[in-house]
């Protein structure tokens, strides 16, 4: 090793017998948002945390039209004569309508990183969950699509949760 190498602390020990952190040449390796290394065992974890984020932002913006449409045309969903869950549809379109934006500025916020955005969005999913549940009379099909997306939702952000603080 040249003496050059020595002073600037590339090939061997560092100038000077330090440390690399002592000489300020040392340097953290890469991460992703979620504080995991590429690849390694939180990729998939964060994988599905990114897919859940990018699917409240969907399912918002999905909500949100939903509403729009319940606001505007309210004779587009029927109502039913003998359903035990009686709803005025305006006021459902409203409700829809913010959730909708709730869910989907929470879904920015889980895609941005934040703990509080993925627990605020495992509450969210779960009330998504339970309106869908009762909607599943006006469009059944639609309604249960939903509720599973809701599922994998709640799964992939506790699943990130409990990782990130056990890491």
């Amino acid at each position: 090793m040249s003496s050059a190498q020595d002073k600037t602390g590339y090939g061997g020990t560092p100038a000077g017998g330090r440390t690399a952190q002592e000489t300020g040449q040392y340097r953290e390796p890469a991460h992703d948002v979620s504080g995991y290394g590429y690849g390694g065992a939180g990729a998939a974890e964060t994988g599905f945390t990114v897919l859940a984020g990018a699917l409240m932002i969907l399912g918002g913006l999905l909500g949100f039209f939903e509403g729009l449409v319940a606001i505007i045309r309210q004779s587009f969903y029927r109502t039913l004569p003998n359903y035990t869950f009686q709803f005025n549809v305006h006021g459902w379109g409203w409700i829809t309508l913010i959730i909708g934006v709730v869910v989907a500025a929470a879904g920015v916020c889980v895609l941005l990183g934040q703990t509080w955005a993925k627990m605020l969005g495992i509450v969210l999913a779960v009330f998504s969950a339970i309106a869908n549940f009762l909607f599943i009379p006006y469009y059944p099909i639609w309604s249960i699509i939903v509720i599973a997306m809701n599922v994998f939702i709640i799964w992939a952000l506790a699943s990130g949760i409990s990782r990130r603080q056990t890491a």
